[in-house]
């Protein structure tokens, strides 16, 4: 048999992922599965996006522009300046989904052998579009002892060396829900200026910051505005993750041409995702509060009932609907995939993602957990009873 390629061999399972076939296997069995693995949102999405869908009248569903149709960017325009983000139409370019920004950022940014700085944990599929790519991530950890915190510029600096091309932040963070400082964005701001670097910019939980720290995106940052790429999604904010619109902003003329070669070859964003995440620009503050409102809520209710479970601890988190928890255990990994292939209670089990897939520090997270708390509290409520008669359990398997 021919041999699969090297990149191939260093693609990264996924950690949200790789333990599905013993949760498919679990509910086989009759076991229901509490999914705490996945940030898919259970909120409906708006009923504006669904009618549009459903209100489809078209002899032909074509190719659109391979930016995206310009209707549809010039009302994001409009939407990114709700937060004081100024763009043209023509700084906008509609991809499929937010990781189909990445990858392109990556693609037409980085070299291969080039090196990006990231904040550690981390969203894992970062690692996924550098290996596709060939860029080198390398990571500056953050502990869960400070709330995960943005490690001092001086650790960044350390690592600057003739192959880094750019850092890379997600604000507010997946996995661990924290949301940078105006401090943190100056000093991330600073090295971007001094070395020449670009900035990545994951922004899709932007209307999901709970504390009273402003939200300071990237574009905000002065004299750096041709550095900064930033990445967005419409999956989370309108729970539309399976219609695959995302958005890959740049102000610099030359990198978005660069992109653009690459959008052409992939021929055209979705269309039917377009009409929705239009269509999903007038549902207006309410459904957004409303969509505020249910997570914190559920943050609150997580948080206490986490910290309250003997051996746990999970910090504050500020923002996106994440959070990372250490368990008492030695090998979450471990952990997390006998919930599913040996415990059960009361013909129930918890699915929760193990943390070491968001590091690429050896044996970093090894303990801990990632939490999406994406369901209803009645079900967070049975889900964390589960969690804690586990982790009883557990124990004397050790």
């Amino acid at each position: 048999m021919p041999d699969i390629s090297e990149r191939g061999l260093q693609m990264p399972a996924s950690p949200i992922r790789k333990l599905a076939p013993l949760s498919d296997a679990a509910k086989a069995r009759g076991v229901k599965v509490y999914h705490l693995n996945i940030g898919q949102p259970d909120l409906h999405t708006p009923e504006s996006a669904l009618e549009a869908i459903r209100s489809v009248d078209r002899k032909i569903l074509e190719y659109s522009p391979s930016d995206g149709y310009k209707w549809y960017r010039d009302n994001l325009v409009k939407y990114y300046a709700t937060f004081d983000i100024e763009l043209t139409p023509e700084q906008i370019i509609v991809t499929a989904g937010g990781s189909e920004a990445v990858l392109y950022a990556f693609m037409a940014c980085l070299n291969p052998g080039d090196e990006i700085i990231v904040p550690e944990p981390a969203y894992a599929n970062y690692m996924a579009f550098a290996v596709s790519a060939g860029a080198v991530i390398r990571t500056i950890p953050s502990t869960i002892d400070t709330g995960f915190a943005l490690p001092h510029v001086d650790e960044f600096e350390k690592l600057i060396n003739p192959r880094t091309k750019g850092i890379l932040i997600c604000n507010p963070n997946n996995p661990t829900g924290y949301v940078y400082t105006p401090d943190e964005m100056q000093q991330i701001s600073h090295l971007v200026k001094k070395y020449n670097l670009y900035l990545f910019s994951d922004e899709v939980y932007r209307e999901f910051i709970y504390s009273d720290t402003p939200y300071v995106s990237a574009c905000h940052l002065k004299e750096i505005e041709e550095n900064v790429v930033l990445i967005d999604s419409v999956s989370k904010r309108y729970s539309e993750c399976g219609i695959r619109i995302g958005a890959l902003i740049t102000k610099n003329k030359k990198l978005h041409d660069t992109v653009m070669k690459f959008c052409q070859a992939r021929l055209s964003p979705p269309l039917i995702g377009q009409i929705a995440a239009n269509a999903s620009l007038d549902a207006g503050e309410a459904y957004l509060k409303d969509s505020f409102d249910e997570y914190k809520s559920r943050r609150d209710f997580l948080i206490e009932r986490l910290n309250n479970i003997p051996g746990v601890y999970s910090p504050m988190p500020m923002g996106a609907f994440y959070t990372v928890a250490r368990l008492p255990v030695d090998d979450a990994d471990a952990f997390c995939a006998w919930c599913l292939s040996d415990f059960r209670y009361e013909d129930q089990t918890v699915f929760m993602a193990p943390a070491s897939g968001f590091y690429v520090t050896p044996g970093l997270g090894k303990n801990e957990v990632r939490i999406a708390y994406v369901l209803n509290k009645n079900d967070l409520a049975k889900a964390l009873t589960v969690l804690e008669k586990a982790l009883e359990a557990y124990q004397y398997t050790w």
